[in-house]
């Protein structure tokens, strides 16, 4: 399995494809139609040998759903079974649901990845939102300390990111130069 910030667009792909199995239940009767699914993760399972993505799309429905974890679960499990991206899907203690993808997956994204090179994973998720960071220099006019460098370096950091998910940034980066020293 490659790690999750290699393989995001994967993992926010079989996010949708679980988001797909559980409206189409909902759609069947399986539950009442509205159950908020944004509680619903895909992310690393705690041990690798579970397979690539672990979901918890069983343990968050169930209440609403009125099904016991595990038996949603199963149910879940059943449609991802059939879906092309999935080599197997396992569910696990109360109603976890463990997935390993075929091999193609993984080679897909790597041919992704080298397709779009530096902007791979590149989001356009903030919508061109304005987003206003501040962050600080050193202060020239006192002691310096390693939280001078910190605050750069972590502002500029997030103000990268920030960008790279579609947000207009504009950067704030003051220079306190004055004082009594």
């Amino acid at each position: 399995m490659a790690d999750k910030s290699t393989a995001q667009h994967l993992f926010a792909d079989v996010l949708k494809r679980v988001h797909a199995v559980c409206g189409a239940l909902a759609a069947e009767g399986n539950w009442p139609a509205g159950i908020d699914l944004s509680r619903i993760v895909v992310e690393p399972p705690r041990d690798a040998s579970h397979g690539d993505m672990a979901t918890n799309a069983a343990m968050v429905l169930a209440k609403d759903a009125k099904v016991k974890p595990r038996d949603l679960a199963d149910t879940i499990a059943a449609k991802l079974r059939a879906d092309d991206l999935i080599a197997s899907v396992d569910v696990a203690g109360p109603g976890f649901i463990n997935l390993t993808l075929k091999p193609a997956a993984w080679a897909n994204e790597l041919r992704a990845l080298l397709r779009e090179g530096a902007s791979y994973g590149k989001s356009s998720i903030g919508g061109r939102e304005k987003v206003n960071v501040e962050y600080v220099s050193a202060n020239p006019t006192g002691p310096m300390h390693v939280g001078h460098g910190r605050g750069a370096v972590f502002g500029d950091a997030l103000a990268n990111l920030l960008a790279f998910a579609g947000y207009e940034v504009t950067r704030e980066y003051y220079i306190n130069d004055a004082g009594a020293q």
